[in-house]
């Protein structure tokens, strides 16, 4: 019985990289991880949408994840990957992240709620403990607010 309470309760999150920070993304979001590419810009945007990719026949807008949390501009190197997240309302949205590094199953309760979080627009919505260390968990809802 144990066994299946612990299954139902645990997470699979892709860590990725925004800077020196580790960051959590629920893999029930995403559909897909593509390599960066040329986007085509989308005039009189907020300045965190750095333009649109065509994937697969759909137009993906792409946003940039540090500028969003005001954080630095994006360096783009050869690690830096679009997330394409998929969502009921929105549709496809590509998230710019710096790097993808692995797949980590956490249990909720490894996965404490920061002090903040309470609000709507928190960017992070609580920090897991892996064995590599701290994972911020992103809110994910937070940063597709006002989007577009």
């Amino acid at each position: 019985m144990d066994e299946l309470s612990t299954i139902s309760t645990s997470i699979q999150y892709i860590v990725v990289k925004l800077g020196e920070e580790r960051f959590g993304i629920n893999i029930s979001y995403v559909d897909n991880i593509v390599r960066m590419q040329r986007m085509t810009r989308v005039p009189e945007v907020a300045s965190y949408i750095k333009g649109v990719i065509n994937l697969r026949g759909e137009v993906v807008p792409v946003m940039s994840t540090r500028i969003k949390m005001g954080l630095e501009p994006d360096v783009e190197t050869s690690a830096t990957r679009i997330i394409i997240l998929k969502f009921e309302q929105q549709g496809y949205i590509g998230f710019i992240v710096d790097a993808v590094n692995e797949v980590v199953t956490l249990n909720a309760d490894t996965i404490e709620k920061v002090a903040d979080s309470n609000k709507d627009d928190a960017f992070v919505q609580g920090v897991g403990k892996s064995e590599d260390g701290l994972i911020s968990i992103l809110n994910l809802n937070a940063l597709i607010d006002e989007q577009i």
